[in-house]
């Protein structure tokens, strides 16, 4: 391990799907690489100490202890993959306080560990397209991307080589195909009602969700066991992970170097260098210490990343590093969810499913692609719906009549199939949906506390408006009973894919970081995770993410050798 006051050639700030990708990329291309994450250690295979477990293994049989959550998670709690099996990957809320305004909540889902939320991702890969690149320059929202789906094709190769993304090819513009692997495939009630959405519905189509779960095995992971309890850890590496794949493959190099329990304060910036040169750090133990490199990788996350450079302050930067444009924190994002329609599909009762598959089923987007005689609707952008079927098992008991021995004679066979097609929809990039710092409170640390405002527009408020009323249009197009729309409890955070605060851009006035993720002030900084995103897309982020941030390494490596930087 290199001594604190010799200079590294990078640092990477945070260990999730950005920060392994970032250290793979820059320990393979030769550099000595410090990657600092605050949280614990997680080894792969050995700390995923609930993944055998059945239910009566453990001390609540699966259903957690709700006062417990109520207490410690009442922000995680609500995430899909919280539960009894999987608390230790998420951070306890009343330990890591953040503030929101009454009237304006933002449910901040965080894993703090090595690996950080790529253990617990939900692994949907999608890439993005120039319908996605071009939002803002044709409606006049945000800024114009600084970059086009060209300039990311052959990094989404690189990519989705690496991670084995199992698919279907599509041939649809908005939504790129790419190198996959054999895609699932889909139950008896999904295939019926694929074939009456698409033939209802002329140009719309239903296809399994392009997933980083493995159908076979592939470069010495995998392949995935369809036990669907990912975000408990896989010790077959079946699903990709940083723990999994990208951070072994850095330490395969000699270069790795990993330290963890170190919360980053803030990056030390030279002004009369006009370059960082490292990060303060504050240990579990309260100490403080410090770390030098050529370059700086921030790959902590939307918040985090935006809480650094906030807390990063200067006499040439009195507002947070690289702010000379003001719009760090700026921007936040993310995509609505949790609205669309259910419905039972009739029929298949001799049938049933094998396994747990790890994904579910996806219709791409159809508003708003600029294509000769779409219908015209009350908002910009457009939606995805993600959508699942399945038999109801013994637990729709508790919601029936019935007592004792009938009761349980009727609950041994399956209950009727069900589907429900749920709503990602694009947010609208805003400056006054933003972050910034509590001078007056800190956390444990010594950190500022972050402070979210973040609130739907009527754009967004449109788009799920649309989604039930598509919704259930297409389910009872496809011959589904009992058809309902729904529109739960799903605020700003909720669907995890928070983007903004750093954006790219192609103007230094008006965005934080240039075409390769460079701070526009500060040269040899780089911002790579959500935060560099100019606009929201409507379908998942993760592998958008990881192609950018190979990118930038690329491009970074380069300007190094050159002496750029």
């Amino acid at each position: 391990m290199i001594g604190k006051d010799e200079p590294y050639d990078a640092i990477v700030v945070g260990s999730g799907i950005t920060g392994g990708w970032a250290a793979k990329e820059l320990c393979e291309r030769g550099l000595r690489t410090l990657v600092i994450e605050r949280g614990r250690h997680v080894e792969h295979g050995k700390d995923y100490v609930t993944e055998f477990l059945q239910p009566w293994q453990l001390a609540h049989r699966g259903r957690g202890e709700q006062e417990l959550y109520q207490r410690d998670y009442p922000i995680q709690s609500h995430n899909y993959a919280f539960g009894e099996t999987t608390r230790h990957f998420f951070v306890n809320d009343r330990e890591h306080p953040y503030i929101t305004p009454d009237d304006k909540p933002f449910r901040w889902i965080r894993g703090y560990q090595l690996g950080g939320r790529s253990l617990i991702w939900g692994r949907a890969c999608w890439r993005w397209s120039d319908l996605d690149f071009t939002a803002n320059a044709r409606d006049g929202h945000g800024v114009d991307w600084p970059i086009r789906y060209a300039d990311l094709a052959p990094w989404y190769d690189h990519v989705e080589r690496f991670v084995g993304v199992s698919g279907e090819r599509l041939g649809l513009p908005h939504l790129p195909d790419g190198d996959f692997l054999p895609a699932w495939q889909m139950n008896c009630a999904e295939s019926v009602v694929k074939r009456g959405i698409q033939r209802a519905f002329p140009g719309r189509h239903m296809t399994l969700t392009r997933v980083a779960n493995l159908t076979q095995a592939h470069l010495g992971r995998g392949p995935c066991q369809a036990r669907n309890q990912c975000a408990r850890g896989c010790s077959f590496g079946g699903y990709f992970s940083s723990l999994s794949a990208t951070l072994p493959a850095a330490q395969k190099t000699g270069r790795l170097t990993v330290i963890t329990d170190a919360i980053v304060h803030s990056v030390i910036y030279d002004e009369r260098r006009d370059r960082a040169t490292g990060v303060r750090v504050i240990d579990a133990k309260g100490a403080a210490s410090e770390y030098f490199g050529r370059i700086v990788f921030l790959c902590a996350s939307t918040l985090a990343t935006a809480q650094i450079l906030l807390n990063s302050q200067s006499p040439r930067f009195a507002t947070g590093l690289a702010n000379s444009s003001g719009e760090v924190g700026h921007n936040l994002m993310d995509h609505i969810s949790k609205a669309g329609a259910r419905g039972v599909v009739p029929g298949l009762e001799d049938k049933y499913v094998y396994g747990r598959r790890p994904t579910g089923t996806y219709i791409p987007r159809f508003r708003n692609l600029g294509v000769r005689g779409e219908a015209k609707v009350g908002f910009l952008r457009g939606y995805g719906i993600q959508a699942g079927a399945g038999r109801e098992g013994w637990a729709r008991g508790a919601d029936e009549p019935g007592l004792g021995v009938e009761l349980k004679q009727r609950l041994r066979e399956p209950g009727p199939w069900q589907i429900s097609l749920q709503g990602y929809g694009e947010c609208l990039p805003r400056h006054e949906n933003f972050v910034d710092l509590d001078p007056a409170r800190t956390d444990p640390s010594g950190m500022p506390l972050l402070r979210v405002h973040c609130a739907w527009s009527e754009n967004e408020r449109a788009i799920r408006e649309d989604v039930k009323t598509q919704g259930a249009q297409m389910l009872e197009a496809a011959g589904c009973r009992e058809v309902v729309t729904y529109d739960d409890d799903g605020p700003p955070g909720f669907s995890v894919h928070e983007m903004g605060t750093a954006r790219m851009g192609k103007d230094p006035n008006t965005s934080v970081l240039n075409a390769y993720n460079q701070a526009h002030d500060v040269p040899n900084l780089f911002v790579t995770d959500g935060a560099c995103m100019a606009s929201s897309s409507c379908v998942n982020p993760s592998l958008t993410y990881m192609a950018i941030t190979v990118r930038a390494v690329d491009h970074a490596v380069s300007e190094l050798k050159r002496s750029n930087l």
